[in-house]
């Protein structure tokens, strides 16, 4: 007798694992139960297991019912325009890369219009209409970038859509608080309470609400727990007094030197550094001064001039600024936020000099340095190779400290031959001393830039103007690319600027660029195609700033 065919009867508790098992094995090497081997046993097999699925279907216990998500939170906000609803939806259906690689030919890259428009949208205080969210949702899941404006247009219903859906609940993490709502301000046992007994995140909402409104009452809520943070919380926390940072704060933040934790401490004395009135500040200040000093002994050659009294081959001293590093980093300086560990290919001395000179108030200098203005101070040489190290400690101070006269002196004039100030250092620098000046001096300062060196290095500081561009700034982008073009340079080279330009150029400018759409006459030097090439560019930068204008008009059509 052959036993792995004979018949096996599954006991009844188990007679659907009974039935997996049968199915798994085969028929052959197992039938089911009250079924002998043969062909009719995978027939039998289907028939028993459909009849175990009702058994088990119909001997189902009833569950306790779910609760009901609550109603979606109404949203007060005026609803879009029609046609701006519809403009909307065609935005959201667009999708990155669906024209594929390589050319991308004369029609606009919705995508990248999307964040305009939700911007204007915001600024107009419009609701989304209800049946986008989903969509909405989905492209901010894709795009970190989009998921402030996207959740600032969507409102509290993207909080209540994020969560019953898994895949929204980035939007809980981007929201503070995870959409919680937060007691009124004014609510003093609220806000006690919620300080209390809140979750992280929801006391870091509360924290930066309170902080807004009273920089002094959220100064001293924080205070009230300061001491059993952890750590980490506690560097959230202490970043919050950014907003709104006074000579009010200074007593707390010198506490906060003396913390345990040393990302505390540096972020307290990145803080004080930022109050040029601190005491921090002034002890920066005098460890500062003690490295740097006017030297009047250095001699220079001077060529007799015409008609002058100096014999020709004299010499004569000019001011420079002479530079001695700090040999050491005593505890004083690294409690006052000096970090005494150099990176990796930084001498130490220069590595501290660049930490005291960074947080010394800029005032210091005019003081130290004879009187001088600051662009008179830049223009000083440097002994020793010390003029890189020294200026860009400036140029960090500048930007801490948000000194827009410092921040001219070390640009220079857009029109110089390195196309900016010695402390300028790189296209870094650059930008984020130009983010220290108002919109209109920064686009003039670019504009200049761009008239003089081209484009081959403005993308980055085309970055930081404002939007729509000043239109002398627009003009000497659109100038440099027509330059470019008749030039037969290579269309893809500029590809960046000229997807800024779709998104930054004022829209009125349409109407100047139609001379621009016809292939132009190739030069014998050109790369081959490209006068196509930058008639597609213009047709498409053309098409987007009138798409533009028309999508400002829908949103402002009530």
């Amino acid at each position: 007798m052959n036993r792995t065919s004979a018949p096996v009867d599954a006991p009844a508790t188990g007679a659907w694992e009974g039935l997996v098992t049968t199915a798994l094995l085969g028929t052959d090497r197992r039938t089911p139960p009250g079924t002998g081997p043969g062909p009719e046993a995978p027939v039998a097999l289907l028939d028993a297991a459909a009849v175990e699925t009702v058994r088990r279907r119909a001997g189902l216990r009833p569950a306790r019912a779910a609760e009901r998500p609550r109603p979606a939170p109404e949203d007060p906000r005026p609803p879009l325009p029609p046609a701006a609803a519809r403009r909307l939806a065609l935005l959201l259906a667009d999708r990155p890369g669906a024209s594929g690689g390589g050319r991308r030919g004369t029609a606009p890259d919705l995508t990248e219009l999307l964040p305009q428009w939700l911007a204007a949208a915001n600024a107009r205080g419009f609701a989304p209409p209800p049946q986008v969210l989903p969509a909405l949702l989905d492209a901010a899941r894709g795009r970190t970038d989009l998921r402030p404006t996207v959740l600032e247009f969507a409102g509290s219903r993207a909080l209540w859509l994020a969560r019953l859906n898994p895949d929204w609940r980035f939007a809980l993490r981007s929201t503070p608080g995870g959409g919680a709502a937060l007691p009124h301000l004014e609510d003093d046992d609220g806000v006690r309470q919620l300080w209390q007994e809140g979750l992280f995140a929801e006391r870091v909402a509360l924290l930066s609400a309170l902080r807004s409104r009273d920089p002094a009452a959220a100064r001293d809520l924080l205070a009230t727990t300061w001491a059993t943070e952890r750590a980490e919380d506690r560097l959230m926390f202490l970043d919050s007094l950014r907003t709104k940072l006074g000579p009010d704060d200074e007593p707390f933040l010198e506490q906060a030197l003396a913390d345990r934790s040393r990302n505390v401490r540096a972020t307290a004395a990145e803080l004080l550094s930022a109050l040029p009135g601190s005491a921090l500040a002034a002890r920066m200040a005098v460890r500062a001064e003690a490295c740097v000093a006017i030297d009047h002994t250095q001699a220079t050659q001077a060529t007799q001039a015409a008609g002058g009294t100096e014999p020709s081959g004299a010499t004569v001293a000019t001011p420079t600024i002479a530079v001695e590093a700090p040999h050491e980093c005593d505890p004083a300086m690294e409690r006052d936020g000096v970090v005494a560990k150099a990176p990796a290919g930084r001498g130490e001395r220069s590595w501290w000099f660049g930490q005291l000179v960074e947080a010394a108030p800029l005032g210091t200098w005019s003081r130290r340095l004879g009187g001088r203005t600051p662009r008179e101070i830049v223009a000083l040489p440097v002994t020793d190779d010390w003029q890189g190290e020294l200026h860009a400690a400036w140029c960090r101070a500048a930007v801490r400290q948000r000194d827009a006269e410092w921040s001219r002196a070390l640009l220079g004039e857009p029109s110089a031959p390195e196309a900016g100030g010695p402390g300028a250092v790189s296209l870094a620098e650059r930008a984020k001393l130009l983010g220290t000046l108002d919109a209109a001096e920064r686009a003039e300062w670019v504009a200049g830039f761009i008239a003089t060196h081209g484009l081959s290095e403005a993308f980055q500081l085309l970055g930081v103007c404002a939007v729509p561009w000043a239109p002398p700034l627009g003009r000497a982008v659109v100038d440099a690319l027509n330059i470019a073009r008749d030039a037969g340079s290579y269309p893809w080279s500029f590809s960046g600027v000229m997807g800024l330009a779709e998104r930054c150029l004022d829209p009125s400018e349409a109407g100047r660029l139609d001379a621009l759409l016809a292939v132009p006459d190739e030069p014998e030097n050109a790369s081959p195609g490209a006068g196509g090439y930058w008639a597609e560019a213009f047709q498409r930068l053309v098409t987007t700033l009138r798409l533009r204008a028309a999508m400002t008009e829908e949103l402002n059509t009530s």
